[in-house]
């Protein structure tokens, strides 16, 4: 034995751990908001969730990250804990498609010139074939998603190649009788087997890759049944333990409660196995195999058959599982949080499924734009009949979008890096400008109810005449937050087209208001002392209608982000060009809302 040999074993290890988390993460990060839409709408009946999850486990590679992710749509209320029960069976019978793809490592022993076109699935030749078509993608970009699928091809490669050299390695070291002696005793005490099994899933966090390090370990020759099927069962709660722990941090009591019907399934599939193996055994049923050499292909059907069996033995059980982990983990008292749905959305369980994570803070922002938008019409009613309680009302909502914003504003910043794709960071950035403008939204409401406690403090108010164009002036801004909200909400280009000519007759309203003002100042009509409450409200209003229009600008950059840093000069080359759509709906606006206001100084 030399040191050497050690080298080339944790070599291997590094590179076929790497190639998997590059490939489960590639797979992942492509697969987010397919994922979610699909578990929302199949999940409804526990058959078809354990396909489910099965099937998502097999494509991500990752029981881990099926099992996360479900806690995450549990915890955000998308699904219900009943819902997630079949998906988390399923995940642990998809994740032994890895080994049943790492047994081609047995093609290399093939022989027979019958079986040559074998050897094109050998890893030998699938591990440079993968890693030359996944650069090739990377470095050309033959299309949309090419660098992710590139490097899921390049992960493949690596994994393999890690393989390789993992047993490469223990054919080295079962020369020197240090893998044999490793081993001969777990037949005789699976407990260590089974504690050796544990202990290693859990600190790879992979039950995947401690399956793939002892098919790779078989390549030595040297491992029987009986040696091995302890430390196979022992890898499913080392795996399930680590799973729970990262859906217990930070979750509420639901998103746990999927973490402990993992543990609680994965040991009533230890106690299952160990009992069926044992009397198996006792009735001479596994002689044949007991004392057998197993390679890679035994291990991948002894882990898929102890899966599956299981599986279909403990599915009536499903309810058991349910009523146990909601005694085990206590809902808890809680104060009534408006926003605590939303805000629960924004759970870093989604970091690798970024779709995921983009559509929580678009959940997050729309909350907080209808908040914003409600305040602002309270605010408006405050100028003509205030209420302390009211306004104390408005404050306390507006302390809630703070918190939003807050929360959303970190939340984004933890985002940014795990976003890969130019598409993905592009709409967290459009999110983040949006944020900051909805927070704004909100402020000119709070400034809004300010001046009608300082009107009211002073016992002051505005004139009759200037109430009813106040009350004009809601109207259009009213008119123009639906047209945001419903570009904002649908992505609607049609609706954030007519959000500048609004703004544009905003402006112009807002300045024929503040000449009638001075009019009737002049004439006495108005009082002095609300001159300035009127001034800042036209302040407040014609950056209410800014605001708009950057949150229209943000949704056209969505369809044109070619127009990325210079998008003002976009309204302003159409205002200059006389376009046509522009114009009349400028013109329609205009001739509706000065209209009112010519028939409100009528009368």
């Amino acid at each position: 034995m030399s040191p050497l040999n050690i080298i080339s074993l944790l070599g291997g290890l590094a590179l076929f751990l790497y190639g998997m988390r590059l490939m489960g993460d590639s797979l992942k990060e492509n697969s987010g908001a397919t994922m979610r839409l699909v578990m929302e709408k199949v999940t409804d009946n526990p058959i078809k969730a354990f396909f489910l999850g099965m099937l998502v486990t097999a494509l991500i590679q990752s029981s881990t990250a099926t099992i996360v992710i479900t806690s995450g749509l549990v915890g955000a209320g998308i699904l219900t804990l009943h819902q997630s029960l079949g998906v988390i069976i399923g995940a642990n019978v998809g994740t032994t498609v890895t080994g049943q793809i790492i047994r081609l490592l047995d093609l290399n022993t093939a022989s027979g010139g019958g079986a040559s076109f074998l050897r094109y699935l050998q890893p030998s030749t699938l591990a440079p074939v993968a890693l030359i078509f996944g650069m090739v993608l990377i470095m050309t970009g033959f299309f949309k998603n090419s660098k992710s699928v590139g490097n899921i091809a390049v992960g493949f490669g690596i994994l393999f190649t890690g393989l390789m050299n993992m047993t490469g390695a223990v054919q080295s070291l079962t020369q020197s009788g240090m893998v044999e002696k490793l081993f001969s005793g777990l037949g005789d005490n699976p407990l260590i087997g089974y504690l050796t099994g544990a202990g290693v899933a859990f600190a790879l966090q992979s039950s995947s890759a401690t399956i793939g390090i002892l098919q790779a370990f078989s390549a030595g020759g040297v491992l029987t049944f009986k040696a091995i099927y302890a430390v196979i069962v022992g890898i499913y709660l080392g795996d399930c333990v680590t799973t729970a722990i990262v859906c217990s941090i930070g979750a509420r009591p639901e998103a746990k409660r999927v973490g402990v019907v993992n543990i609680l399934f994965n040991l009533s599939e230890t106690v299952l196995v160990l009992i069926g193996i044992t009397v198996c055994h006792r009735l001479g049923l596994l002689d044949s195999v007991w004392d057998k050499t197993v390679n890679s292909g035994m291990i991948a059907n002894t882990n898929t058959v102890f899966n599956l069996a299981c599986a279909i033995l403990l599915f009536p059980m499903i309810g058991i599982y349910e009523t146990l982990s909601c005694k085990i983990v206590k809902s808890e008292p809680e104060k009534e949080d408006p926003y605590k749905e939303v805000l629960e959305g924004l759970n870093p369980a989604f970091f690798n499924t970024p779709m995921l994570s983009l559509r929580s803070c678009y959940e997050v922002l729309l909350a907080m734009f209808n908040a914003a938008q409600s305040n602002l019409t309270t605010a408006f009613a405050l100028l003509s009949a205030y209420q302390e309680q009211t306004y104390k009302a408005l404050m306390e909502e507006e302390g809630e979008i703070d918190r939003l914003t807050d929360r959303l504003s970190k939340y984004m910043v933890e985002l940014s890096p795990h976003l890969h794709q130019e598409l993905h960071a592009s709409i967290l950035s459009q999110y983040y400008k949006v944020n900051t403008e909805f927070e704004r939204l909100g402020d000119h409401a709070v400034n809004i109810a300010d001046a009608a406690a300082s009107l009211a403090k002073n016992n002051t108010s505005f004139s009759p005449d200037a109430m009813r164009e106040i009350g004009i002036l809601k109207l259009l801004i009213d008119d123009m937050l639906d047209h945001t909200h419903t570009a904002f909400r649908k992505r609607s280009l049609k609706e954030a087209e007519i959000i500048e000519p609004h703004v544009r007759v905003l402006n112009e309203f807002i300045n024929q208001l503040q000449k009638n003002h001075f009019k009737r100042m002049g004439e006495g009509k108005c009082s002095l002392y609300a001159d300035a409450a009127f001034s800042n409200l036209m302040g407040d209003c014609k950056r209410i209608g800014a605001i708009c229009s950057n949150v229209g600008i943000a949704t056209l950059l969505r369809a044109h982000p070619e127009l990325a840093d210079h998008e003002h000069l976009y309204f302003e080359n159409i205002q200059n060009s006389g376009d046509g759509t522009f114009n009349r709906l400028f013109e329609e606006a205009h001739n509706r809302y000065f209209g009112l206001l010519n028939e409100a100084v009528t009368e």
